[in-house]
């Protein structure tokens, strides 16, 4: 009888070690995919912001140029597309009654402004929210400031929405449309500054959270599988 017993390779215990690798790299490689999806998907959402960024405001300053000309004195922020228009146009100094003026004003802009919005099913999907915000300058109270601001942003917001003004994309528009009240808090706190005195229509973009993220690699990877 030999002395030593000849050693015998457990099979069984190969096949299962081989099987569990097997299970990690499935897991590896799944999730190298997943990934490599949700990079594709944040690449393609950083494409269309920036395609956003490009044409909106572009878009927003031709058509107001093209429709309006200089017959109104506003502007247009070269890099939001935020529309800014002096308070002298819409009120008279301390007041939240819009002029007649100013009712003319939006008789002509919101269409315009409102129907770019529209134009363009990138615009619509990305700007969340059009703001409506009135300013102040530093002359008066803080409180004072603040409701002067928060009341003529309401009345600019009411009179668009009023029977007064119709145009075909309104009820689209009115969901968009969020009023606020700045007061002085972006004016010259040294000086009663003229120039503070006004309303600001700015974007509110889309945030895509990272579940939204994960459905869109959701759909990606369906997509890819078909």
């Amino acid at each position: 009888m030999n002395s030593f017993e000849q050693f015998e390779p457990d099979t069984e215990a190969e096949e299962d070690n081989s099987g569990i690798w097997l299970s990690i790299s499935d897991l590896m490689s799944g999730l190298l995919m997943f990934f490599a999806l949700l990079f594709i998907v944040v690449q393609v959402q950083l494409q269309e912001y920036q395609e956003l960024y490009k044409k909106l405001p572009l878009a927003i300053q031709q058509t107001l140029q093209q429709k309006l000309g200089d017959k109104y004195a506003f502007e247009v922020d070269p890099e939001t597309g935020g529309v800014t228009i002096g308070d002298s146009i819409l009120f008279d100094e301390g007041s939240a009654e819009l002029k007649p003026a100013g009712k003319q004003f939006l008789k002509e802009f919101i269409p315009v402004y409102s129907n770019v919005i529209f134009s363009d099913k990138l615009f619509d999907r990305q700007i969340t929210r059009v703001v409506i915000e009135g300013h102040t300058s530093s002359k008066g109270s803080d409180q004072g400031n603040m409701e002067l601001s928060l009341g003529r942003a309401l009345s600019v917001s009411d009179y668009i929405f009023s029977q007064q003004l119709n145009f075909d994309t309104k009820t689209q528009f009115k969901q968009k449309i969020l009023t606020s009240g700045r007061g002085e808090i972006d004016a010259n706190q040294s000086k009663d500054n003229s120039s503070d005195r006004k309303v600001v229509f700015r974007f509110q973009f889309r945030r895509e959270d990272f579940g939204e993220l994960l459905k869109r690699a959701d759909v990606v990877d369906k997509t890819v599988i078909k």
